[in-house]
């Protein structure tokens, strides 16, 4: 009898701006292929870009598009995804993404939300009475301003919701996030004072509640003006796609994002799947485009592993790596492990 083919579970976040999770995982895949392992696809999503794609491929759906606005006012159309039971998913990356502007455009001062409230206007057009707001990617520190005025103008749905990709509160948009999307020291100080004299003006006030600064504080403007129920994105995309019974099935578990580091364990993909791999007592590997993360900040359970791999090439061969030197250690098994036996 020859051994059995290990089993893992592909679970990878996106590699932003190079690849989607789904081209990380098929990539991984086929490296583990050739391994001699069996590999479990598990695109991943946090609530940043790439969620609304995460929710489709596990519900089904219809994409729709809708005429709104980039985050400096110019005309594009962007998608959102109609589910079966009149809810909307969406990207605010699809509206008031960073990925719009070029690297001479990227200027948070003049950068705002409208067409993320126009999209979401659209997804209620279209007959969703509630809409899933993914909050990540945005080029924005708004406060949800241009959200906002444009739901306003437009009618608000009646129930928001909203995946954050980070559990910051709205005050950190400006000093922690601002220098990320092209502000320079005095930016991120008007920007401050922007956002706390929006705060100021808004029915409730979002200073201090987790998860309210995400997307520039988009999603505390949301949950001030509308009520928005704010929720962690990537937990609520690893139940949706039955990530835990999948768990228990794998013998190891691939994760990974573009760039490795201190946020990677506060609420993006890495940290959840690393959280839920410990409570399951099952190995991770960690594939990467670049590890930034300081090896101490690792939690020595479950057992980890990082490797550095950023285009498909190198992702296929880490995979190859992986279940080589995971098959190693089955030998031909008697009794109930007859059952997953080649």
């Amino acid at each position: 009898m020859s051994a059995r083919r290990p089993r893992i579970l592909v679970a990878p976040d996106s590699f932003k701006g190079t690849l989607s999770a789904t081209e990380v995982a098929e990539a991984l895949a086929l490296g583990i292929a050739e391994g001699g392992g069996d590999a479990d696809l598990c695109p991943l999503a946090d609530g940043g870009e790439g969620t609304a794609a995460a929710f489709a491929a596990a519900r089904g759906g219809t994409v729709r598009a809708a005429p709104v606005h980039d985050p400096l006012g110019r005309p594009i159309e962007a998608s959102f995804v109609l589910l079966d039971d009149a809810e909307a998913i969406l990207d605010t990356a699809a509206a008031s993404g960073f990925a719009l502007l070029g690297p001479d455009e990227r200027d948070p001062l003049r950068a705002g939300t409208a067409g993320t409230g126009e999209l979401i206007a659209g997804a209620v057009g279209a007959g969703a009475s509630r809409v899933l707001v993914a909050a990540g990617g945005s080029a924005t520190v708004d406060g949800g301003r241009g959200a906002i005025e444009a739901l306003r103008a437009t009618g608000a749905p009646t129930e928001l919701v909203v995946l954050c990709d980070v559990q910051s509160p709205y005050e950190d948009a400006a000093p922690v996030f601002a220098p990320q999307k092209g502000a320079d020291a005095d930016a991120v100080a008007a920007l401050a004072e922007r956002l706390d004299a929006l705060a100021d003006s808004l029915p409730r006030d979002p200073r201090g509640v987790p998860m309210t600064g995400c997307a520039g504080g988009l999603s505390g403007g949301l949950w001030a003006a509308f009520g928005a129920e704010l929720v962690p994105g990537a937990a609520t995309v690893l139940e949706l796609v039955g990530f835990d019974r999948r768990l228990r099935d794998a013998d190891l578990v691939v994760t990974g994002e573009g760039r490795l580091d201190q946020q990677s364990l506060r609420g993006k993909v890495v940290g959840e799947v690393l959280e839920r791999c410990s409570r399951c007592q099952r190995r991770l590997a960690i594939v990467v485009g670049e590890n930034a993360l300081d090896p101490d900040r690792l939690p020595s359970q479950p057992p980890s592993s990082v490797t550095e791999a950023g285009t498909p090439d190198e992702l296929r061969a880490a995979g190859r790596q992986l279940a080589e030197t995971l098959r190693v250690e089955f030998v031909p098994d008697v009794g109930d492990k007859l059952d997953r036996a080649d």
